[in-house]
């Protein structure tokens, strides 16, 4: 019998947006963000539904009332079909899938259509379980995504991924659907508590070590500023990294991840692994941070790295002040073996075919191996004991 094949392709646009002070009446960029498109055929509204992370709300007494009022400025090109709907962000919102529910209960409430907008406003985990719900309902509401921490403004908010955690395994359910827009307003960070102006950071590093040996020096020569928290440091950290996270997105060939590599996840295997044992006490950017010391110290173990490149990296992370250990690293299953260890098999199931790890040549330098050594993992994991445990349980240091 015949068969029949074609090539589809689809082309996406994937804006990301800079600004200061998005509700300020004054600021047009929201406003002609939603109405440069495909209401205007209709002859209708921008219509949106705005789901706001509650700790945002209380770090900022007034947005509500700002978003509100930016909305009526910008009658009738705008329609705000709700009041800001409150939710609970950080790790626990993805971990049930009631949440993503109660959104398409809204989305069906108010008549949300395909050519309307889900606006997202909170830090990665509320935009990851958002984004999961403005995917399914009706196939796909356009969502805007306005990333509120430093690790959501330089990669997770940027990035094309959403999803919620099953089976005690991180992103289970989950699609890829490139958000409408991203707008990513400084002003959000400044009400940040330390420990999560940090956060964000490393995956600056992750993406300068792989990717970009200049970047990598930028980072290194703005170290103390970064660790002060000062502004300029953070918005120039923040943009190069969601560029460089955007231009692989484009351009990388595997924006959805149709094959078993994910070159920008550098450090992760591990760092997936240790947020689950820790039952998600160590935030993603810290476990992110012990994971890439994980893999440089490995990479140097087995002669990929120099030993000067390697106490670079290591340097960097400590100057910006993460810990590098943790003591779930040395977890075990009651027989001696790690349960970390377990992070690489689920790793590859998570890809969906062969084991794929991005390690380093040289700062700037990434490369995908598809086995790691048990023996010198483990090697690793106990050089990090012995050079980095002294320095404290995670979290405490970066709270202080």
């Amino acid at each position: 019998m015949p068969s029949l094949e074609q090539t589809i392709e689809v082309r996406w646009r994937h804006q990301v947006h800079f600004t200061h002070r998005v509700f300020a009446l004054e600021n047009p960029l929201l406003r002609d963000v939603l109405t440069e498109s495909a209401p205007a055929p209709f002859g209708r509204q921008a219509k949106a539904l705005v789901i706001l992370d509650e700790s945002v709300a209380s770090a900022s007494p007034c947005l509500v009332a700002d978003l509100e009022a930016y909305f009526r400025a910008h009658a009738p090109a705008l329609k705000l079909v709700a009041p800001p709907v409150l939710i609970i962000g950080g790790e626990a919102v993805k971990n049930a899938y009631f949440r993503v529910s109660e959104i398409h209960a809204l989305v069906d409430r108010y008549h949300i259509d395909r050519h309307n907008y889900i606006l997202a406003i909170g830090g990665g985990a509320l935009l990851d379980m958002v984004g999961l719900a403005a995917a399914t309902a009706h196939r796909g509401v356009r969502l805007v995504r306005l990333p509120t921490t430093t690790l959501a403004q330089d990669d997770s908010g940027v990035g094309v991924k959403n999803g919620i955690n099953a089976f005690g395994k991180k992103n289970f359910v989950g699609t890829f659907a490139p958000p409408f827009a991203v707008i990513n307003d400084f002003q959000f960070l400044e009400t940040l508590p330390p420990r999560d102006k940090r956060s964000g950071y490393v995956e600056a590093v992750k993406v300068a070590c792989i990717r970009d040996a200049a970047f990598f020096d930028r980072l290194e020569q703005d170290a103390e500023a970064l660790a002060r928290f000062e502004p300029p440091a953070m918005q120039r950290l923040i943009f190069r990294s969601a560029e460089l996270h955007l231009t692989h997105i484009a351009t990388s060939g595997d924006a959805f991840e149709m094959g078993s590599a994910r070159p920008l996840d550098f450090g992760h295997w591990a760092a997936h692994k240790l947020e689950q044992l820790s039952e998600y006490r160590i935030r993603h950017g810290e476990a992110v941070a012990i994971g890439m010391a994980l893999d440089v110290i490995y990479s140097r173990l087995h002669g990929y790295l120099s030993i000067a490149a390697s106490e670079r990296v290591l340097k960097l992370l400590l100057t910006l002040g993460y810990d590098l250990f943790a003591q779930e690293l040395l977890n075990d299953d009651g027989q001696g073996q790690l349960l970390v260890v377990a992070g690489l098999e689920e790793f590859r199931e998570h890809l969906g075919g062969e084991l794929t790890i991005t390690l380093l040549r040289d700062i700037g330098v990434g490369f995908e191996v598809h086995d790691m050594s048990r023996p010198l993992v483990r090697q690793a994991i106990f050089e990090l004991r012995d050079r980095f445990a002294d320095r404290g349980v995670v979290g405490q240091l970066a709270v202080a």
